[in-house]
């Protein structure tokens, strides 16, 4: 029976790489603040890998490990496909998730939990609200042309965010308070490093990816037999921010169609699609920004 003080809430988590570790700051407040108790969660893409380790008890361990990581360390989990459908398979992270986590069925966890999926070959959106949850996680990541698509239940998967980057819908048959959903697309406005605060120039943006990928370029070069970087550089330049510009706009019209009760942005350009080395610092500014929106309900 629900309290009368305590507030049940279906959170939905958005995609948008990296930025989506700024999820695990919102979840960090709502834990904190005793009036609301996560009921229900809703994610595609980051938002499903973040949204289901948390449902599956295991967030904390996540955390962990993923504040540790260096850029070499996050390259080093990409697995070359060698493959037209995605420059990486997936597999090694999963199996790293998988080994460090467990495996646990979707339908056995203690939160409800749907992880939103595109099919390919039907042109429409996908919940996964059974079965493996690191599979279901694996298909709502699948980025196109970054990762390789997933064969899952006789189904060619994507990235849920293709069609639905902030996944409202499969909350409304929730029966809980209110709905509270995280955008990861929010407007671009002056970024914090180091808690300085600092201009983001159109140069700086790039400089930073391209530091950012780096360190992993070389071994791409080697397997390709590729003596230029600047056309890799600049083909995952291109793949990333126009995934970032067209989840943008789709996510404006969902919104309109699927309003929550309440919304924490996160700048689209808080960080890069593969700036995991800085966990700890979208973190804090997912904690921040949850208690700009909430703090006073």
């Amino acid at each position: 029976m629900k309290s009368k003080q305590q507030k049940h809430l279906s959170l939905v988590l958005g995609s948008g790489g990296a930025r989506g570790l700024a999820q695990i700051g919102v979840i960090h407040w709502l834990e904190e603040n005793r009036d609301f108790q996560i009921s229900s969660i809703s994610g595609c893409s980051m938002g499903a890998l973040i949204g289901g380790i948390h449902a599956a008890g295991k967030l904390d361990i996540y955390e962990d490990w993923v504040t540790a990581l260096s850029k070499r360390d996050v390259f080093r989990l990409l697995d070359f496909a060698y493959s037209w459908s995605g420059l990486f398979s997936g597999d090694r992270l999963i199996n790293k998730l998988r080994d460090m986590l467990g495996e646990i069925n979707i339908e056995d966890l203690p939160i409800s939990f749907t992880a939103v999926a595109t099919d390919l070959e039907h042109n429409r959106e996908v919940w996964l609200s059974e079965g493996p949850l690191f599979d279901a996680i694996r298909a709502s990541i699948a980025i196109p042309t970054v990762f390789t698509p997933v064969k899952y239940k006789d189904r060619l998967l994507v990235d849920g965010g293709v069609i639905n980057p902030v996944p409202i819908a499969p909350t409304l048959r929730d029966n809980t308070d209110l709905t509270i959903a995280v955008t990861l697309n929010g407007r671009e406005e002056a970024v914090f490093s180091g808690h300085e605060e600092q201009e983001l120039q159109p140069d700086a943006k790039q400089s930073r990816y391209q530091q950012a990928i780096g360190d992993f370029i070389e071994g791409i070069q080697d397997r390709l037999g590729m003596n230029e970087d600047t056309a890799s550089i600049g083909m995952l330049d291109v793949v990333s921010r126009s995934i970032e510009t067209m989840q943008h706009s789709i996510s404006r019209f969902r919104m309109a169609a699927y309003n929550p009760d309440y919304l924490v942005e996160i700048p689209i350009n808080a960080c890069g699609l593969f700036d995991f080395h800085r966990a700890q610092e979208m973190i804090d500014l997912g904690y921040e920004r949850a208690e700009q929106v909430l703090g006073s309900k």
